[in-house]
């Protein structure tokens, strides 16, 4: 027999045990299907200044295979995102300091549009109106139940991945890497200010890349962005394309800087060459 079991300004289902009376409910779901939404490799980035909350919906999320990053208030949201690229933010609308509709003010003024769900204990609807003005995906009131936050995560990112803004923004003047330039309108590579060598598939591998920066990719992904979704081909057969393109931006391919290596995930481009977080 379930009972709810208050926590603060969120509820969670939980079960009844003989050893633990208030197990959490959500440790024992049984993922929900994965289909094409890919959750093994959806990457959330959860801004809450509230520790407990934090580490409650990080594990819940985990265990739906999902990948959770946590901050703990939006002051640093910006310098974050420099350095890690999540699939979607849940963020929190009352934090000290940098509150919510603050934050996403200045995502939006930048032209970032990454996806963004907010929280709030508030009763009225004027933040609700507001966030959502501001560009906020979706909004969800605490209390809450874990599952409907999953619920609306997997909603906002199939609405994103059907549309064409779902795409991540196209770099269309020149980008600059360590001594590399891409030119996206003369579709040329150059190094040190020379021309290198660089076939139609490498330019459209690396444009991807460079499209995606600090996000990381699978094989199937990569695969789906070079050839289209019906693309029935090998995901090994990425690899040996990446392998190409190091040979053309790394001194060493074997300690790749730009086109790094997510253990058991894929790849993730750095223009930066510094080593990415998710690579550890």
């Amino acid at each position: 027999m379930g009972r709810w079991l208050g926590y603060r300004a969120l509820q969670f289902p939980c079960a009844v045990t003989r050893s633990n009376p208030f197990v959490p409910l959500f440790r024992s779901l049984t993922p929900p299907s994965r289909g094409k939404l890919r959750a093994m490799t959806t990457q959330i980035l959860i801004v809450d200044d509230d520790q407990e909350l934090r580490d409650l919906l990080r594990d819940y999320l985990v265990r739906q295979g999902m990948e959770v990053s946590v901050l703990h208030d939006a002051a640093t949201l910006e310098k974050r995102l420099e350095r890690e690229r999540p699939d979607l933010i849940v963020l929190d609308l009352m934090m000290p300091g940098v509150d919510g509709l603050t934050a996403l003010r200045q995502l939006r003024a930048a032209g970032d549009d990454i996806p963004v769900i907010m929280l709030t204990a508030r009763a009225d609807d004027v933040d609700r109106i507001v966030g959502l003005e501001l560009g906020a995906d979706d909004y969800l009131g605490k209390p809450f139940n874990p599952r409907e936050l999953l619920a609306r995560v997997q909603a906002v990112l199939r609405r994103r991945r059907a549309t064409p803004s779902a795409a991540a923004p196209e770099q269309r003047e020149p980008f600059a890497f360590g001594r590399f330039v891409l030119d996206f309108q003369a579709r040329t590579l150059s190094v040190d200010g020379k021309p290198a060598t660089l076939s139609s598939s490498e330019f459209a591998l690396l444009k991807i890349f460079v499209n995606h920066a600090l996000r990381t990719l699978t094989r199937e992904r990569l695969l789906e962005l070079l050839h289209g979704p019906e693309y029935d081909g090998t995901d090994r057969g990425i690899d040996v394309q990446v392998w190409r393109l190091r040979r053309i931006l790394e001194t060493d391919p074997s300690t790749p800087r730009f086109i790094q290596t997510v253990r058991g995930r894929g790849y993730v481009f750095v223009p930066d060459g510094e080593a990415h977080a998710q690579t550890h």
